[in-house]
């Protein structure tokens, strides 16, 4: 266990999340390891292992992180609004989820890998962060379609929220990957994320 003060504990791993996050930008999954993260932290690679002991768990607070923002804009918008037709909520969802392009690119990764190779308490961690975002996205539905049943809310959440893990690879799409769709004689038409998000959240809400 890490020596210090939790002040001190948190301050670490939030830098070595802070590391991960800045990598994540320029790197791959793959190419991203732990001398790579140690590289760009104030204390020794070796010290990482005080506070993550893979690289899988650093991207799960990374990836916990990133529910813990998502539901801070669901609660925004449930408390800054008294009413919203069905395409208001649904545009406010889906700018939410735009806003969320590191969380859409997560949620595009292997997370069978990621999960399974992270500690159970740090686990418990991350998928309570997750429920909270099916419980936030619960209470707009509530809220804002009164008129929805409990088997439509659930119904809703079942394929909303698989739907969210292909909307980064549906919509960053590289040059390489241009090219082979091209040369297979795909029919691809570009749509932003808050397009393709739009466009599932007006037809599950009936909009």
């Amino acid at each position: 266990m890490p020596k210090g003060s939790p002040e001190l504990t948190a301050a670490r791993k939030e830098e070595i999340v802070n590391a991960c996050e800045q990598l994540y930008q320029t790197m791959s999954f793959k190419e991203i390891t732990l001398k790579e993260i140690g590289a760009v932290t104030s204390f020794t690679r070796t010290s990482i292992y005080n506070y993550f002991q893979t690289k899988e768990e650093i991207f799960l607070a990374l990836y916990e992180r990133e529910y813990d923002r998502w539901n801070e804009e669901l609660e925004a918008i449930r408390d800054r609004h008294e009413r919203l037709n069905r395409h208001e909520l649904a545009e406010k969802i889906a700018s939410s989820i735009a806003n969320r392009q590191q969380l859409l690119k997560l949620l595009s990764m292997n997370n069978y890998d990621m999960e399974a190779n992270s500690r159970q308490e740090l686990l418990v961690s991350f998928k309570r962060a997750y429920g909270e975002s099916m419980r936030n996205m619960r209470g707009l539905l509530e809220k804002f379609c009164p008129e929805m049943t409990a088997e439509e809310i659930q119904n809703f959440i079942y394929i909303f929220f698989p739907f969210m893990f292909g909307i980064y690879p549906y919509t960053a799409v590289t040059d390489k990957q241009w090219e082979a769709m091209k040369q297979a004689n795909v029919d691809y038409v570009y749509q932003s994320m808050k397009d393709i998000t739009y466009a599932c959240l007006a037809r599950l809400l009936g909009e």
